[in-house]
């Protein structure tokens, strides 16, 4: 190792990370010293053909049930909501109805248990600042338990590197600010590192689905786990066609060069193709990060020569980010998805969108609260009228969770006959009120809207 590398791997070991992560960063920290390209070029790129839909795979059948007995459910769950003024693990967050996102989570593991007679163990991916409010939560779900297999595992952290030398950046005054997470795409060292690949393979278990903890679209459906056995498939990726709000997400290319299926984020896009990265008619496919894969699979891949190298995307910072004028440094990240481009025989699944509901902002938390939304007695979310609006709150009065609650005193707008609705300035909106078409407020001083209105663009 060079200097940089090995001052990191031991500064991680004397940390307590796994020889698995310590080895996934110092590969990455290589790579980028010796000039990896960490952009996506779109000229060595070329749009996916189109990809086949959920809605095309076969019911499911009698054999629903075994197939789904050897899959395990990952939720990712490293967040705290701080982005919207929360320092709590973002699952423990109310999503709609006095439940939290756990809750609801929870609720449709159990009621599939109970429809198919599947295991189907949960397992949460926590990161050291999540872990321990998660435990006693998850201790309350006794129901959840699996024998042998734990209800989390813990993803890893990485030293933040001095601009200047890439050897890892000190800051006393606040040393817990020298580490960050390494990105989700992480979790495949992480779950061999933790033991829990081992222990999931051990229970017999074949085939991880993974998604976000936020986004409670992703519910496990037992036609993709047949299809995943039935046609023996390493790694699949939930999909969704592109709309213009997708314009910064990471999308699915081809390689011109050997036809492999690549993931490309907005970080791995040179400012000369920044307008064709947001062509989202051009790259139609976009990634939910919804994945399942074939844990044995990814295990070989692990222990082959090369071992699941992910593209590096380099973040560039300061050391204490609310401090522009601390100590410049790179923060290594890898995406989870990219590690498609290390299966020749993935295969992407265009999914709705109502699989694909994350929420990142006090705008999208109004919509998963609303009328927008029905949530059954199985907790599957189904959007009232086929499609769910547009919505943009003022960021400087909506921002925050706190303050986004009080302006919605007794609960969202009725928005399932909605287009689109924009507030700009500071209203407060008094139960019952509706909205319908496209709204726009303007409240250039304090406003009230009364209850019962209906607005109507």
């Amino acid at each position: 190792m060079t200097q940089p590398e090995s001052i990191a791997a031991a500064k991680m070991r004397e940390a307590g990370q796994s020889e698995d992560a310590i080895s996934a960063f110092t590969s990455a920290l290589a790579r980028l010293q010796a000039g990896a390209e960490t952009y996506l070029p779109s000229a060595a790129l070329e749009p996916v053909p189109d990809v086949p839909a959920l809605e095309q795979l076969p019911a499911a059948g009698a054999e629903a049930g075994a197939a789904l007995d050897q899959v395990a459910v990952i939720k990712l769950n490293g967040g705290l909501a701080t982005s919207m003024g929360l320092h709590e693990p973002k699952s423990l967050l109310e999503a709609r109805a006095g439940k939290t996102f756990l809750d609801v989570i929870v609720g449709q593991m159990l009621e599939l248990r109970a429809r198919y007679d599947a295991r189907l163990p949960l397992v949460l991916m926590n990161s050291e600042a999540t872990r321990e409010a998660m435990r006693p939560v998850l201790a309350a779900y006794a129901e959840l338990a699996v024998d042998g297999i734990d209800r989390d595992f813990l993803q890893s952290m990485a030293p933040k590197l001095d601009a200047a030398t890439l050897e890892p950046v000190s800051w006393p005054k606040a040393p817990a600010l020298e580490w960050c997470p390494v990105g989700h795409g992480d979790i495949y060292s992480s779950l061999r590192g933790s033991g829990m690949l081992a222990a999931l393979l051990a229970a017999g278990f074949r085939y991880a689905m993974v998604s976000n903890s936020d986004n409670l679209g992703a519910q496990v459906d037992p036609r993709i786990a047949l299809h995943m056995r039935e046609q023996q498939i390493p790694f699949l990726m939930e999909v969704v066609v592109g709309t213009e709000a997708d314009r910064k997400g990471g999308h699915l290319a081809l390689r011109k060069r050997d036809g492999q299926i690549v993931l490309r984020e907005l970080a791995q896009t040179a400012p000369e193709d920044d307008a064709s990265f947001r062509d989202f008619r051009r790259w139609r496919y976009y990634n939910t990060n919804t994945l399942w894969f074939d844990l044995a699979a990814v295990l070989a891949r692990l222990e082959s020569d090369g071992g699941l190298e992910l593209p590096v995307i380099v973040n560039r910072k300061t050391v204490d980010p609310r401090d522009p004028d601390s100590t410049p440094v790179i923060q290594l990240e890898s995406a989870m998805g990219a590690a498609i481009g290390s299966f020749p025989e993935a295969e992407l699944l265009q999914v709705p969108r109502e699989r694909f509901v994350p929420v990142k902002t006090t705008d999208d938390l109004l919509v998963l609260r609303s009328d927008a939304y029905t949530m059954s007695d199985t907790f599957e979310l189904i959007s009232a009228n086929g499609k769910l609006p547009y919505v943009e709150l003022d960021k400087q009065f909506y921002k925050l969770i706190d303050d986004f609650e009080q302006r919605f005193p007794g609960g969202p707008p009725s928005l399932k006959h909605a287009d689109r609705f924009v507030v700009r300035g500071d209203a407060t909106f008094e139960p019952g009120v509706i909205v319908e078409g496209s709204v726009a407020i303007d409240a250039e001083t304090p406003r009230t809207i009364a209850a019962g209105t209906v607005l109507a663009g």
